[in-house]
């Protein structure tokens, strides 16, 4: 019998997660947004519940679950209900943990996982995105040339979350003529390397204003061999690509989801001119799409994340995910404004802040990993 829902375990988990993010996450939010910075009691509350190093292997001091993008992207629409920035900042490892998983070699594998299975919260982070208005991951203006028998690493890495603190660093880079997602590398770089500098100034955004970003520039970093991820094997550059996209817009479903959950009883309470605005068509036409709109952003990221996990090519699935899924959240969140009126305007609710958070989360990618 085939069954489209979760397994029991995927149902703990997204249970436990639900409660957490409604209580906990949602509590410290709007302070951490209004500050502009992560309260690390919360990330180590998050580290705790093992959600990075779960899918460690046990001989590298692991929980040895079992890879799941599937399991992922039900635990980042979870946290991404209570907060999209804190949420992203409290998974930021899994940028850097994730690839090691699918593509690091095994001597890669046992000195860095090692790094994510103590107690306290470790960071390293992905350098992804780059400053140009014309930004294409298919033509990467960093450049990884051969050097003797390294490589040395040019360009300017921007939005890189947790790269204020991040240990280490995957830089994905060009390495070669070839065209598209096939040339993409990655390289291990400590934050300490030669050649790399990390302005200390981070970068400021609309949106996701708790979650630091940092801008990194290489000017001729030079990388060992043995840091290039994969090694001679290299990576999967469309399963990278893939990955971090659907992360992202996994986030972006739980902003979505919470900012529908907040809308309906809004409407059903609020009254105006002798009636609750739920029973004005136009509000009741927009809570029904809001409704049919998440639960097909679901269903699409679902099937991306499945192909990813069946190890399959997943770039068709999940290039349709982010353009329904970052169409729909911006429509959703607009309409949301909308309903609550002035108060969706206002800070009292939450509202004008997931707008914001929706903006910025939508034109990002690289934000996390499934």
């Amino acid at each position: 019998m085939i069954s489209f829902g979760p397994t029991e375990e995927q149902e703990l988990i997204r249970d436990t997660l639900r409660e957490f993010a409604t209580g906990e996450v949602r509590e410290v939010s709007r302070p951490s947004d209004e500050a502009s910075q992560i309260p690390s009691e919360l990330l180590e509350k998050v580290w705790e519940l093992g959600l990075v190093n779960s899918a460690i292997p046990e001989k590298f001091g692991g929980g040895g679950m079992e890879r799941s993008p599937v399991t992922n992207a039900i635990v980042l629409e979870e946290l991404g209900y209570g907060c999209v920035s804190l949420a992203a900042a409290a998974v930021a490892p899994s940028l850097f943990v994730q690839p090691l998983l699918d593509f690091g070699t095994d001597d890669q594998k046992a000195e860095y996982l090692p790094l994510f299975t103590t107690s306290n919260y470790h960071v390293a982070s992905l350098a992804l995105e780059e400053p140009s208005f014309v930004f294409d991951l298919a033509n990467l203006k960093t450049l990884a040339e051969v050097k003797g028998d390294g490589y040395e690493l040019s360009g300017t890495k921007r939005l890189v979350p947790m790269g204020d603190r991040a240990s280490h660093f995957l830089v994905v880079a060009r390495a070669g003529t070839r065209q598209g997602l096939d040339d993409l590398e990655a390289f291990i770089i400590p934050r300490n390397a030669p050649g790399l500098t990390i302005r200390s100034e981070p970068e400021k955004t609309m949106g996701l204003r708790s979650l630091p970003f940092a801008q990194l520039d290489l000017d001729r970093a030079a990388v060992n061999k043995t840091n290039r991820l994969g090694g001679e094997a290299g990576i999967d550059g469309s399963r990278l690509v893939n990955s971090c996209r659907l992360g992202s817009l996994a986030l972006a479903l739980g902003l979505s989801r919470a900012v529908m959950e907040l809308s309906i009883p809004y409407a059903q309470e609020r009254i105006a001119f002798g009636q609750p605005i739920a029973q004005k068509q136009a509000i009741a036409f927009r809570l029904a799409e809001m409704q049919i709109e998440v639960n097909s952003m679901r269903w699409l990221i679902l099937k991306a994340a499945s192909q990813l996990e069946q190890g399959l090519d997943a770039t068709r699935a999940a290039t349709l995910a982010q353009t329904y899924v970052t169409r729909e959240t911006m429509k959703i969140a607009d309409n949301g404004v909308q309903i609550f009126g002035g108060h969706g305007y206002i800070r009292d609710y939450p509202i004008e802040m997931w707008y914001r958070n929706a903006r910025t989360l939508t034109v990002l990618q690289g934000v996390c990993a499934l």
